[in-house]
């Protein structure tokens, strides 16, 4: 009798290398979709069996039990017990295991065993256990579970050969009927995979007694969070330290770029689009590059060596006190990239009010965009010194924002949970990671990443939005005694927003900054490089760097106010648009908009009052 095409399926804990292994499996013979009614991808690959014969592969979210805490937990439990809609039941499954983590792993693995279904185990990153001088019997573990078990290395492609050879005998051996699951209750599991760990001569080596002592110094009650604050402090000093000499580099790139221009091309509308467009509006964020790389080398660092895991178990405290989950903790954490993948993350929350609370105060952990606001702001107004025990004043301006938007993001949080999505703050398990040693071509890769991000968009959106400006500055032409701002459609368009931020200490050119930056935060950098360089009485004046113009122009509480308003303002139309896609609506991306904004007009207000009130 000959069966019909075969479904299988690869389940495994979080981190556990599924995807890794999928890719090695699958290559490029993948698909992704959706599963139907939720938001959860599917994601689908060919597989040929030893054989020859070809099956559907399945790389299902990781889970810890199949008593789900998550839509994509929810998934994985009614796509093993055929309960999914669309999807027919998988013929036989592959359960992944971290060898560093055989014990928790196996607690997760004896429930799928149970099932009942042909099962194979893939015992992977077998090379990284036995770096740290962890020694594992695959075939005393192999006689525990009653299963096969074949050692893996997936991000090295090795060992998936020998893993569909034995996943096509042990379907080929086991009944076409799956008899019924047996259930094991979670101590059971427990306690069984204790004496299974053993059984394999799971042993403690020097490495993971360092490591435990570790975990007991850097996730103390007390001593972590204050080593936590600690680094990062760090991290915001160096971003100005480091980064200064190249971004001061960069700068007079653009300024021989600019006058190479000027000096090549004769005097016209052409060149001024150019010097006080292109070059004086794009060149002005970019030469914040250096910045940006120097922060995601610490965050990049810190999550190769696997602390940053370790952040957000010390940050379930300060989460729970607000009604959160330490859940939330990742979605927030990638926020500090961007709120878009940030936002994205939150399918994982399985509280619906919870997930809502998370989206909606997403946008206030301080993303990159707004680095090259603050790094000129602070650059024109803070002084370049130090405040005892060599500690960066501009530095711990920085920091403070920082700061400033999670303390403001927790505040809202508190409010939120007891009003308009009052709940419980729900628990979550997470698995931490090794510590180890980051890898040099891998750090380097992601800063090559997030710098190509931060280089697309000031080649694409920024570039775009900055030259419509300048357009909407140079045109109409002004009349002999009127002044080119004021004659400008822009100019026009500024005057009325200034009468409404007037009161928080804004002028016209930082209202008219505003506008633009609705497209991306860093724009309101090049709004202002443009809107300078256009009122510029002549070229010389034109060329001068945007910090000495500011110095200039603003006094120090209206920079203050600036500052404080990018903390909370929702200055990201595509951070809106996801929201509204995340939450099937246009209800509560309004309810955003509107709180952000009104809370980032009270902040910048009393902000430039207060600052002065004190003289500042």
């Amino acid at each position: 009798m000959t069966r019909g095409p075969l479904t299988i399926a690869l389940v495994g804990n979080p981190n556990a290398g599924k995807s890794a292994l999928f890719n090695a499996m699958t290559g490029a013979r993948q698909k992704i979709a959706n599963y139907p009614g939720v938001t959860v991808e599917r994601k689908a690959g060919r597989l040929i069996l030893a054989s020859g014969e070809p099956a559907e592969l399945l790389d299902l979210p990781g889970s810890y039990s199949l008593d789900p805490t998550s839509p994509d937990e929810a998934v994985t439990r009614d796509v093993v017990m055929g309960r999914q809609e669309g999807q027919k039941r998988p013929d036989a499954l592959i359960v992944v295991l971290d060898a560093n983590n055989l014990e928790q792993h196996l607690v997760f693995a004896q429930e799928v065993i149970a099932l009942g279904l042909p099962t194979v185990v893939a015992l992977n990153m077998v090379d990284l256990a036995a770096r740290d001088g962890l020694v594992i019997d695959a075939r005393a573990l192999e006689q525990a579970l009653g299963v096969p078990v074949v050692e893996t290395v997936a991000v090295r492609r090795r060992g998936h050969i020998d893993l569909t050879t034995v996943l096509g005998k042990t379907i080929d051996k086991h009944p076409s009927e799956p008899p019924l699951p047996v259930h094991v209750d979670m101590v059971e599991r427990r306690v069984s995979a204790r004496a299974m760990a053993k059984a394999a001569i799971l042993s403690e080596t020097r490495t993971r007694r360092l490591h435990r002592g570790l975990d007991k110094v850097l996730l103390h009650p007390w001593a972590g969070p204050v080593i936590l604050f600690a680094m990062l402090f760090v991290v915001f000093q160096a971003v100005f330290a480091w980064a200064t000499p190249f971004a001061d580099g960069l700068e007079a790139i653009v300024g021989a770029l600019s006058d190479a221009v000027k000096a090549n091309m004769p005097a016209g509308l052409l060149r001024d689009a150019l010097t006080e467009g292109v070059l004086a509006g794009v060149g002005s964020v970019v030469v914040f590059l250096p910045q940006i790389v120097v922060l995601f080398f610490f965050i990049l660092v810190m999550e190769a060596t696997g602390y940053m895991a370790r952040a957000a178990f010390l940050m379930d405290r300060m989460m729970a006190s607000v009604g959160l989950s330490g859940r939330s903790f990742i979605p927030l954490l990638s926020s500090f990239a961007c709120a878009i993948p940030g936002i994205m993350a939150t399918r994982s929350i399985a509280d619906a009010k919870d997930r809502l609370t998370t989206i909606l105060i997403a946008p206030l952990m301080t993303c990159s965009a707004r680095l090259p606001v603050y790094a000129v702001i602070i650059a024109a107004f803070i002084p370049a010194r130090t405040v005892g025990l060599g500690v960066g004043l501009q530095g711990l301006v920085l920091f403070a924002l920082y700061v400033a938007g999670i303390l403001g993001a927790m505040l809202v949080a508190l409010v939120l949970r007891r009003s308009v999505t009052k709940g419980q703050a729900s628990g979550f398990i997470m698995e931490l990671p090794r510590y180890q040693w980051p890898l040099l071509k891998d750090v380097a890769i992601g800063l090559w990443q997030r710098a190509w991000i931060f280089l697309r968009r000031a080649g694409t959106i920024i570039f775009t939005v900055t030259v419509v400006l300048w357009l909407l500055l140079s045109f109409p032409q002004a009349r002999p005694g009127e002044s080119q701002i004021d004659a400008s459609f822009a100019g026009k368009l500024a005057n009325g927003l200034a009468v409404v931020v007037e009161p928080i200490g804004f002028n016209r050119d930082m209202a008219l900054a505003l506008i633009p930056a609705m497209a991306a935060r860093e724009v309101a950098v090049s709004s202002l490089a443009t809107t300078y360089a256009v009122a510029a009485e002549d070229e010389e004046a034109a060329a001068e760097a945007l910090g000495p113009k500011l110095a200039r122009d603003w006094t120090l509480p209206m920079a203050l106010s600036f500052l404080a308003w990018f903390v909370f303002a929702p200055q990201c139309l595509s951070t809106i648009a996801v929201a509204k896609r995340e939450t099937n609506g246009w209800k509560w991306p309004a309810f955003m908009l509107a709180y952000l904004f009104a809370l980032a007009y009270i902040a910048a207000g009393a902000t430039f009052w207060i600052a002065t009130a004190a003289g500042l």
